[in-house]
C-alpha cells in the first residue's frame, strides 16, 4: 500500500512538472549555488560527507524540485532567474575599505561597507555605453564605437572624442588636459 501511494505521488509530480514545464532546461541556480557552497566547506573528504548527507536528508532533492517547478519556469517566462542573476563579492580597496560588488544582467552595484556610500556601473545596450549612476544621474564613462574604438568624455562640458583601444589610444587620452 505504501509503495502504491509513493508511486501515485511520483506520477502526480511528474504530471505536474510536464504541465508546468516550459520546455526550458533552465540554469538550476539554487541547486548549483548549494553545490558551489559545498565545494568550499573543506577538503574533499568533508565535501563528500556533506554531499552525501545532503542527499540523504533530501536537501538536494528539495532544491532540485524548487528549481524544476518554480525557479526555472520563472526564468523561462521572465528571462531572469530570481536566484541566478546576482553574483556578489567583497573586495578591499587600497585604503583598506571593504567594497561589496553585486553583479546583475545590466551592471554592478558597488557599496562601501565602511561608509555605506554606493553607486552603480551600468551598461546601456541602446548605445553600447557604460556609465556610473550616482545621486540618480547617469554619467557616461565610455561608449563603444566599434571593436577597436571607444568614445570618451574629454572635458566636463559633455564633449566626447573617439580613441583607439590600444596603447596609442590610451596615451592620446591621458595626454588631454582637463
Amino acid at each position: 500500500m505504501k509503495k502504491r501511494i509513493l508511486n501515485g505521488a511520483l506520477v502526480a509530480v511528474l504530471c505536474a512538472s510536464m504541465l508546468t514545464s516550459t520546455g526550458c532546461i533552465g540554469s538550476f541556480s539554487l541547486t548549483n549555488r548549494l553545490l558551489g557552497w559545498n565545494k568550499t566547506v573543506g577538503n574533499k573528504f568533508l565535501n563528500e560527507l556533506v554531499f552525501f548527507a545532503f542527499w540523504v536528508l533530501p536537501v538536494y532533492e528539495v532544491t532540485g524540485l524548487a528549481d524544476l517547478l518554480v525557479l526555472n519556469s520563472i526564468e523561462f517566462w521572465s528571462g531572469r532567474n530570481p536566484m541566478g542573476d546576482h553574483a556578489s563579492t567583497t573586495v578591499e580597496n587600497s585604503k583598506g575599505e571593504r567594497m561589496e560588488i553585486i553583479a546583475d544582467a545590466t551592471g554592478y552595484d558597488i557599496r562601501n561597507t565602511n561608509t555605506g556610500k554606493s553607486y552603480r556601473l551600468e551598461h546601456d545596450a541602446a548605445d553600447d555605453s557604460w556609465g556610473v549612476v550616482a545621486d540618480g544621474q547617469r554619467h557616461v564613462i565610455f561608449a563603444w564605437v566599434d571593436e577597436t574604438h571607444v568614445s570618451m568624455p574629454v572635458d566636463g562640458n559633455g564633449n566626447f572624442r573617439t580613441f583607439e583601444t590600444s596603447a596609442t589610444g590610451l596615451y592620446a587620452y591621458s595626454a588631454i588636459e582637463r
